[in-house]
């Protein structure tokens, strides 16, 4: 069956979830500390294609809302997904699936790969502000969306063209090695 996980895919997964769990527990401290799980989700993506990619973010964020401690602040429950920041991380998935399918469609060129993960996030935030406004209405009054844009995204644009431009060069970098492996394998 051609549409089957083998178990080269499964290690493969296993590998992207535990990457990006570990990325989600760093923390660079700032004013607003950031983490390194965008950096995770768009090498992982980048580098395994859109159908491993997104099997990886799926399985990544199942076993945090079961409990597992692999969201930020090693956090995990449905708590944690519902909460005001669960958004981002359901967002994930729509960065994994915008650049899955441009490596898969057009190849892992340097333009390429920055177009798709800046695309990526821009989606994520789009989702995740969404959800922020929604659950904290809910929890604590209505908010603008001026201000949830300068809680929530202005802060870490920065940060997260910087961690662009790294899973780019390192998706272009680690890529040839690892494709020359698996088929030498």
């Amino acid at each position: 069956m051609k549409n089957s996980l083998t178990t080269r895919d499964i290690a493969t997964i296993a590998m992207g979830v535990a990457l990006i769990a570990v990325c989600s527990w760093i923390s660079v401290p700032m004013t607003i500390p950031f983490t390194m799980q965008t950096f995770a989700v768009c090498l992982v993506t980048a580098l395994f294609g859109l159908k491993r990619g997104m099997w990886t973010v799926a399985c990544y964020i199942v076993l945090g809302a079961v409990g597992a401690p692999v969201f930020s602040g090693f956090k995990g429950g449905i708590g944690a997904l519902l909460g005001t920041t669960g958004g981002y991380i359901v967002g994930f998935l729509f960065t994994a699936l915008i650049v899955g399918l441009a490596v898969e469609k057009f190849g892992r060129g340097l333009p390429v790969l920055i177009a798709s993960m800046v695309i990526g996030i821009l989606v994520c935030y789009a989702f995740g502000t969404a959800w922020f406004m929604v659950v904290y209405a809910r929890k604590t009054g209505p908010i603008g969306l001026g201000t949830a844009l300068g809680w929530c995204v202005f802060p870490y644009l920065l940060p997260d063209a910087v961690k662009i431009a790294l899973a780019s060069v390192l998706t272009g970098r680690l890529y040839p090695i690892l494709n020359r492996e698996v088929k030498a394998a």
